[in-house]
C-alpha cells in the first residue's frame, strides 16, 4: 500500500472509538470549512500546520532525529523553542508555503507547548515516515483532534490511543529547564546517607489520572499543614519527578514501589513548633501544569476534603510519634480543609487523586499498603504505604 495515507486508509488505522469528523485538505491559510463557524484554536492550526509538512520526507527526517536526540524524558521537544533555535522553522515554512514569519507569529500566539510521541509503543514504532497523525488536547478532559499529512481532521479517543503513532502539541507540563532533573535514570538522592523523616516505600493507583495524549503522568505527593495562622492549608514539601535528591520518585505506571522522602524529621519538628497542635494532610495530585505547585479551583479542592473529612472525622491527617522505640506515622486531626488562595484566572486544573487517610480509619486494608488515597465524592483512588525511617 502507499505510504501515502487515504481516507480509507486512515479511518481503518484508526481505534474503534474515534470519531468520523474529518475534512477534506485545504490550503493552510485557510480554517476547514466544518469550523469556519468557530475558529481553530492556535494549537489546532498549529497541529494541522506540522502534519501537513509530514508529508515532506526531509522535514520527517529533521523532526524523528530531533525528537530522538532530545535529552528530556519522553523524547520531548519544547515547541516554540524548538522553531527559535533550529532550521525547523525554515523548513516548516518552506513545506507549507508560508513565511517564517507567519510561522512564527502563529507559534507565538499559542500557549507554550511541547511536542513528542506520547505513547510508548509509537515512539518505538514510528521510523519517520508518513505513516502519522499530529493530535492535540488542553487538558485530559477532552477529545484530542488529530491531523493527518493530507489535511484529514479526525477527533480521537480520549482513553485509547489509535494504533497509528501519534505526534502530540499539547500545553507543557515540563520543566524544560531543570533537564537533569528529568533524565532518565537520574540518582534519586545523594551520596550521603538518607536523612531521617517520612518515607513512601509503594504507591498503586485505580487510574492514572492521565490522558493518553499528555504522556505519562505526573505523581506528585504534597505534604498540607497550615497556612501561617489562617484556616488554609499550604504544601510545606513536595516528592514528586522533578522534585530534588530524596525527593525525586517517578511513578509511570499505575504501582511503584521503592523509598522517596515526603518531609524530613527536621522539617516535621519545625512545623509542629511553629504550628502547635496542627497536623499535615499527605496528599496526591497529577500534575498538569507547572511543577509542584497545586494548581486546581479550590471549591472543588475543598468539596474533596470535606467529603473525606465527613466519613472520617478529626482523623484524616497525620503525625510522627513521640515517646516510643518505633516511630510511626499515625493518624491524626487536620482541621484546615481549604487550599491557600490561588489565582483565579488559572485555566487548567491539576488533577486531584486524594487525600491520604490511614488504614484503619478507612477499615480497607491492601498489600505493601497502610494508608489509602480518598478522591472526589469519598472515592478510594490508591493505597500507599508511609514509614519513619
Amino acid at each position: 500500500m502507499s505510504r501515502t495515507l487515504r481516507p480509507l486508509a486512515l479511518a481503518a488505522l484508526l481505534a474503534a472509538g474515534a470519531c468520523t469528523d474529518r475534512t477534506s485538505p485545504e490550503p493552510l491559510g485557510e480554517t476547514p470549512q466544518a469550523s469556519r463557524a468557530t475558529p481553530e484554536p492556535a494549537r489546532e492550526r498549529l497541529a494541522r500546520r506540522i502534519a501537513l509538512a509530514l508529508r515532506d520526507e526531509q522535514f520527517r527526517t529533521r523532526l524523528k532525529r530531533d525528537l530522538d536526540r532530545s535529552p528530556v524524558r519522553e523524547g520531548k521537544l519544547h515547541f516554540q523553542r524548538y522553531l527559535a533555535s533550529s532550521a525547523a522553522r525554515a523548513e516548516l515554512a518552506r513545506v507549507t508555503g508560508e513565511s517564517e514569519s507567519a510561522v512564527a507569529l502563529e507559534a507565538g500566539r499559542a500557549p507554550a507547548l511541547e511536542l513528542y510521541l506520547p505513547v510508548p509503543e509509537h515512539r518505538a514504532a514510528w521510523t519517520g515516515d508518513a505513516r502519522v497523525l499530529v493530535a492535540t488536547a488542553a487538558d485530559e478532559r477532552e477529545a484530542p483532534v488529530a491531523f493527518s499529512p493530507e489535511g484529514e481532521r479526525v477527533v480521537l479517543s480520549p482513553s485509547t490511543p489509535p494504533d497509528i503513532p501519534v505526534l502530540a502539541l499539547v500545553p507543557v507540563e515540563t520543566d524544560f529547564d531543570g533537564v537533569g532533573a528529568q533524565l532518565q535514570g537520574s540518582p534519586t538522592g545523594g551520596s550521603s546517607t538518607p536523612p531521617p523523616g517520612l518515607y513512601m516505600t509503594n504507591s498503586t493507583l485505580v487510574e492514572d489520572f492521565e490522558s493518553w495524549v499528555k504522556g505519562a503522568p505526573e505523581i506528585e505527593v504534597h505534604m498540607l499543614g497550615q497556612a501561617g495562622k489562617s484556616d488554609s492549608l499550604t504544601s510545606y514539601a513536595c516528592a514528586g519527578g522533578t522534585a530534588a535528591g530524596y525527593y525525586s520518585f517517578d511513578q509511570n505506571s499505575l504501582t511503584w514501589s521503592g523509598s522517596v522522602l515526603l518531609m524530613t524529621q527536621a522539617q516535621l519538628n519545625n512545623y509542629k513548633t511553629a504550628h502547635p497542635n496542627q497536623n499535615l494532610r499527605v496528599f496526591l495530585v497529577e500534575d498538569d501544569d507547572t511543577s509542584c505547585q497545586i494548581k486546581v479551583d479550590p471549591t472543588r479542592f475543598s468539596r474533596l476534603v470535606k467529603a473525606v473529612e465527613a466519613a472520617y472525622p478529626l482523623l484524616t491527617g497525620g503525625r510522627d510519634s513521640t515517646g516510643t522505640i518505633q516511630r510511626v506515622w499515625k493518624r491524626a486531626n487536620a482541621i484546615q480543609q481549604l487550599l491557600k488562595a490561588l489565582a483565579s484566572l488559572i485555566k487548567t486544573d491539576d488533577e486531584l487523586i486524594g487525600n491520604a487517610v490511614e488504614s484503619s480509619v478507612v477499615g480497607e486494608f491492601y498489600s505493601n499498603a497502610n494508608w489509602v488515597v480518598k478522591g472526589e465524592g469519598n472515592k478510594t483512588n490508591g493505597w500507599i504505604r508511609l514509614i519513619m525511617k
